[in-house]
């Protein structure tokens, strides 16, 4: 008998397909969807939302089990439809929503009132009318609290797209900090949003969202356009995801499909993107832990002008839904469901990573400003003490040395990334420093260190005067997204004395606050568990089950 064709078998689904009321009653949907920035947790579980996809006019979806769409109206509906079926979603009469913006100046944690005062007044001395506005919010799981509240201290100018870029540039100029855009939501996008079946049928309008529900747990798939550099076509992707999918209305008055997850799921797609999934069972369970309690510090402090509560890249989290998975990360996952990281307090601890320490972790005020958090402390990452070896209060000594440093040592680490050396010709130093417009640049010199060595202000001198910059992130985009700000920086001449360069020689891969990845790896292989792993990169935080 020959095989049935794709066309006739969606067909025969699309025969198959039931549309009711559901019951005379206003929306069935949870009220946390769209645009709110708070988790659901009415299923025990929490859920989030995750953008997969948006600035769509359409997209096609198909159910590997009974499926379920909800159409939102003055009274829902729902369309229902069985294994295989496919959906062609598509956005009517869009309209756009009205986001303001400005400019970012300065993020601290809640509780650094004294600081956030600081920074007002700072800003308001330079000149600059400023507010405060608090992000995050706090609520309580099983007597532990989850609390990611921060203080952002915004430009109080409402800045078009035109303008935002020049005025970030003259503070940066004017006062050498690089600068981020803030934007709120201050009217909901609207649209007609139909579904038709895989004939064509149109089977029903929704106001502005629907969600699309598997009723047996089966996953849902969607295609992705998939564009290369420079938007160079490559086809069509159909990635499947676990949980529901929630087809409503963008910023720009277009579709976006977001992923509806519960948050261990989310995490089996998101822990394979954070490290090696061939790593040791207890590495990948430190790193499930952290992720968990990432995900969590981030909720309700980004893409608040957006309908969703995280996306999918690295702005947030990397997820790749179930193409992402690994089995040895599930299996780490599935090991710490529900665990997260706490202080002595009950506070949630924000379990922040890197890559690669080099050695030695930074302390959180550091790299990010604000107060001290006990719980991110820079230490020292060896597996054995070593009587006599160099610290990083002498950086030249402690980056030529052999330590016994875990991120050195694990069987997956690379000698790039644990010791690293840039060079950078004059004019490419003098283009780097052009924002500063301190002319040709004649020294560089590390003003302030942190304790792990990593640069927390330099300034750059050069023929037509100096500016400082400070901020480890700053430091490191300056000259050209630097690996760390653990490093040494030297001059390079010719034998006439000449200047002909600069070379920076430096150790570690990324800001090197809270748990270091490879070095996590290196514990294991060691034989550490993974609350030990923990409990060692967040200064004696424990690990403790929320749900």
């Amino acid at each position: 008998m020959a095989a049935a064709s794709p066309a006739r078998d969606a067909a025969a689904a699309a025969r198959d397909v039931r549309v009711e009321p559901d019951g005379g009653t206003q929306t069935g949907m949870p009220a946390e969807a769209g645009y709110s920035k708070r988790l659901d947790f009415r299923g025990g579980d929490p859920v989030v939302s995750v953008r997969l996809m948006e600035g769509q006019q359409e997209a096609t979806l198909t159910a590997a089990g009974r499926v379920r769409l909800r159409i939102a109206g003055p009274l829902e509906s729902f369309v229902e439809g069985p294994g295989g079926s496919v959906w062609v979603i598509r956005i009517l009469r869009g309209r756009p929503a009205v986001v303001s913006s400005t400019i970012q100046l300065a993020e601290l944690p809640f509780a650094d009132k004294q600081g956030i005062g600081a920074e007002q007044k700072l800003w308001q001395e330079r000149g600059l009318a400023v507010r405060v506005r608090t992000i995050g919010s706090v609520y309580g799981i099983r007597g532990k609290v989850i609390d990611n509240r921060r203080y952002l201290l915004l430009l109080d100018e409402r800045l078009d797209e035109g303008t935002r870029a020049d005025r970030q540039a003259s503070i940066l100029r004017q006062h050498g900090v690089r600068t981020t855009v803030f934007e709120e939501l201050e009217a909901s996008p609207t649209a007609l949003i139909e579904v038709r079946d895989a004939t064509g049928r149109l089977m029903a309008t929704a106001n502005d969202r629907i969600l699309v529900e598997p009723l047996d747990g089966s996953p849902l798939s969607v295609r992705k356009v998939e564009f290369g550099v420079g938007y160079e076509f490559h086809g069509f992707e159909d990635r499947s995801y676990r949980g529901s999918l929630e087809l409503t209305v963008d910023r720009r008055g277009q579709l976006a499909v977001v992923n509806r997850v519960r948050l261990e799921e989310l995490l089996k797609g998101l822990v394979p993107a954070e490290i090696f999934a061939r790593a040791a069972p207890e590495a990948l369970k430190a790193q499930a832990v952290t992720a968990r309690g990432e995900v969590l510090a981030k909720i309700g402090t980004k893409h608040l002008a957006d309908p969703y509560l995280l996306c999918a890249e690295q702005h947030c989290a990397v997820y790749k839904g179930l193409s992402g998975e690994a089995e040895s990360t599930s299996a780490a996952v599935e090991a710490t469901r529900g665990e997260a990281l706490f202080s002595a307090d009950g506070h949630l601890v924000d379990s922040v990573y890197s890559a690669v320490c080099g050695g030695h972790t930074e302390d959180n005020d550091v790299v990010w400003g604000g107060v001290g958090n006990d719980s991110l402390r820079g230490k020292p990452d060896l597996l054995a003490p070593k009587p006599g070896a160099p610290t990083p209060e002498d950086l030249s000594r402690f980056l030529a040395a052999e330590l016994p440093a875990a991120c050195r040592l694990a069987s997956l680490a690379s000698a790039g990334k644990y010791r690293w050396e840039r060079r950078f010709t004059v004019q490419e130093m003098d283009e780097l420093a052009a924002p500063l417009r301190v002319g040709a640049v004649r020294a560089i010199s590390v003003v302030e260190r942190g304790v792990s060595g990593r640069a927390r202000l330099l300034t750059v001198a050069g023929e037509r005067g100096a500016a400082q910059i400070r901020g480890e992130l700053n430091i490191r985009r300056l000259f050209g997204m630097l690996y760390s700000a653990m490093f040494i920086v030297g001059e390079e001449r010719a034998a006439d004395g000449k200047l002909t360069g600069w070379v920076f020689r430096g150790g570690g891969w990324g800001h090197g606050v809270g748990m270091c990845q490879m070095g996590a790896i290196g514990r294991a292989e060691a034989g550490h568990t993974y609350r030990a792993i923990l409990s060692h990169y967040f200064n004696g935080a424990t690990v403790d089950r929320i749900y």
